[in-house]
């Protein structure tokens, strides 16, 4: 807990937080209701949140990483790693605690995404006709699929001292699990179940399939093992 506290102290205490926060609902924002393109729901003539939802895993393959790009890097850049390692606390104490401090963050950045409910429940004809079941489950997805970007981000952060480098990996792995097993799936080898993105769009549909949680707590716990193993060998 006193780690959560001192990472969300940190995220706070510069602009990193603010800026993570107001990026996401700027972007999203934009393109929601005031760009033209497929994902305007002002332009759509359908009063749901599908546009919302197709967007904000693309937003966050890349703004997790940010968040995350400077969890272990900084430490190791600094020379603070091996003195926070010499500290009372497990090494499983400190890998969680600046996961879950930078998955707060990103959740305290989606929280004021659901007053789109309210906008799409204007929208409706008549007022209030939404999709409840696949609005809360689309939720849901994004939930399981930021606790899965930010494991990522944060063993992505144990890779190099320089944060960009961190950053860089921590995309391409994100866009690995999210897109790329689906994207060079065929008929003939369809590998597109290894990926998040099938995932995501299964629990969206609104039916909480326990195959799809399995799959996100699985890359989840896949990747946060494999940062203290990593960290263990420093």
């Amino acid at each position: 807990m006193t780690i959560i506290k001192r990472e969300i102290s940190a995220f706070f205490s510069s602009t990193i937080g603010y800026l993570v926060i107001a990026v996401f609902l700027l972007i999203n924002g934009l393109f929601l209701f005031v760009f033209s393109g497929s994902y305007n729901i002002l332009d759509s003539g359908f009063a749901d949140l599908s546009p919302y939802f197709e967007l904000a895993p693309w937003v966050l393959l890349f703004l997790i990483p940010a968040v995350c790009m400077r969890a272990f890097s900084d430490e190791m850049k600094m020379g603070t790693l091996e003195l926070l390692l010499t500290k009372p606390v497990s090494l499983r104490s400190i890998v969680l605690g600046k996961y879950f401090g930078a998955v707060i963050l990103i959740l305290i950045a989606i929280v004021p995404t659901l007053f789109y409910i309210l906008t799409i429940s204007e929208l409706g004809n008549p007022p209030g006709n939404w999709d409840v079941g696949s609005t809360i489950g689309s939720f849901i997805g994004l939930l399981f699929l930021v606790l899965a970007y930010t494991a990522i981000g944060i063993f992505s952060s144990t890779l190099s001292q320089n944060q960009i480098v961190a950053f860089i990996i921590a995309v391409f792995l994100c866009f690995l699990f999210y897109y790329g097993f689906e994207g060079i799936s065929s008929s003939t080898l369809n590998i597109s179940q290894l990926g998040m993105k099938a995932h995501f769009d299964s629990v969206a549909r609104g039916v909480l399939d326990t195959r799809d949680l399995i799959y996100f707590i699985s890359i989840t716990v896949f990747f946060i093992v494999l940062t203290i193993l990593k960290l263990k060998k420093i």
